[in-house]
């Protein structure tokens, strides 16, 4: 396979392109990563907060009257607290953001645990970068008492001292800002065992089963449904030391073909073997040309082309290389898998 375009070696270096698995091969892997426990579910918290120390890049509120007033608001009840007043119409606040709070954590985390939040702007900010959100409560449902509190500065995904996030620094994380305060009066039952597959998949449940009855005896595991595998742990075991034992079994797992692109990046992750077949795709100036081996197209501005057989990686190579936008790049492979020039399911996040 060879393109006669504008693509060169080099230019490989503008495309991040994550190759994971080869498309549909075995691959080993363990119980634990592909199911979770019945009674496991994760508790999600949300609050209400700001972040403060901004660089003139928060809410536009110039008054209670004019932009964001909930921020105005928000802050002027937090003087109150402390026990300064300041009129409404006076607040000047482009270092503060209103924020929405969001965590999960584990049914088990006790009292004093910590945990990841991520933060994500409400008003019209233009950046959260260098930010510190105040401390927020945050609650499993509005109109709950506050379990946990939040607080700390921002780390924003792809922004360096430099350079913004594609996304504009509006969103980004705080490690183990979250402080769980009020833990559950009563953890989750172990009364009924049961597996839930993360990905139902019937052929996978059976060979969990199968792998379970292997290693404690036939009738331990039982597939209940496509989602779902049933546990009779031997009555002389540890439930807990059963249950870790099964989460460390190994398993072989089928890949289905899949290909994800970033529509705001352009990123392309996908399997090391998978190709595209013989296809032309135009689209908003940009010809995408994979010949069957006969008559090749000549190569020309905006033209990309490649033999049958050609893999994923070098159409993504070689669509990066010509300055195809993200969206464009979502477009054709699309294009690709629709004409069933690309045997893979695409996913465009």
């Amino acid at each position: 396979m060879a393109f006669t375009t504008v693509f060169r070696p080099v230019a490989c270096l503008a495309v991040f392109l994550i190759t994971v698995t080869a498309a549909g091969r075995a691959q080993s892997g363990r119980v634990g990563h592909l199911t979770l426990r019945e009674q496991e579910v994760p508790r999600r918290l949300v609050g209400y907060g700001l972040v403060v120390g901004l660089e003139g890049t928060g809410d536009a509120t110039f008054s209670a009257f004019d932009g964001a007033t909930y921020t105005v608001q928000t802050v002027t009840n937090l003087l109150k607290r402390f026990g300064i007043e300041v009129p409404t119409d006076r607040m000047r606040l482009r270092n503060v953001a209103a924020v929405l709070v969001t965590a999960e954590l584990s049914p088990y985390l006790r009292a004093g645990g910590r945990f990841d939040v991520q933060v994500s702007s409400l008003g019209d900010a233009t950046s959260l970068r260098g930010g510190v959100l105040w401390m927020t409560p945050l609650v499993e449902d509005v109109g709950e008492p506050p379990i946990a509190t939040a607080q700390g500065p921002l780390l924003l995904s792809g922004v360096s001292d430099d350079v913004y996030s594609w996304r504009g620094g509006t969103a980004g994380r705080i490690p183990d800002g979250g402080v769980l305060e009020v833990e559950r009066a009563a953890l989750p039952s172990l009364d009924s065992l049961r597996l839930l597959l993360r990905r139902p998949d019937l052929g996978t449940a059976t060979r969990i089963a199968a792998v379970v009855n292997g290693s404690f005896g036939a009738g331990t595991a039982e597939v209940a449904d496509p989602g779902t595998v049933k546990l009779t742990p031997p009555a002389a075991d540890n439930i807990y030391g059963f249950l870790a034992a099964i989460d460390t079994l190994p398993i072989s797992q089928s890949s289905a073909p899949r290909l994800v692109v970033d529509a705001q990046t352009g990123t392309v992750v996908a399997g090391g073997g998978l190709t595209v077949g013989a296809a032309v795709v135009s689209h908003r100036g940009v010809t995408l040309s994979i010949s069957d081996g006969q008559a090749a197209p000549a190569s020309a501005p905006g033209v990309i082309t490649a033999d049958e057989g050609a893999t994923v990686q070098e159409i993504a190579a070689g669509l990066h290389a010509i300055g195809a936008a993200p969206r464009e790049i979502a477009a054709i492979f699309e294009a690709l898998r629709d004409i069933g020039a690309l045997a893979a399911g695409v996913v465009i996040r």
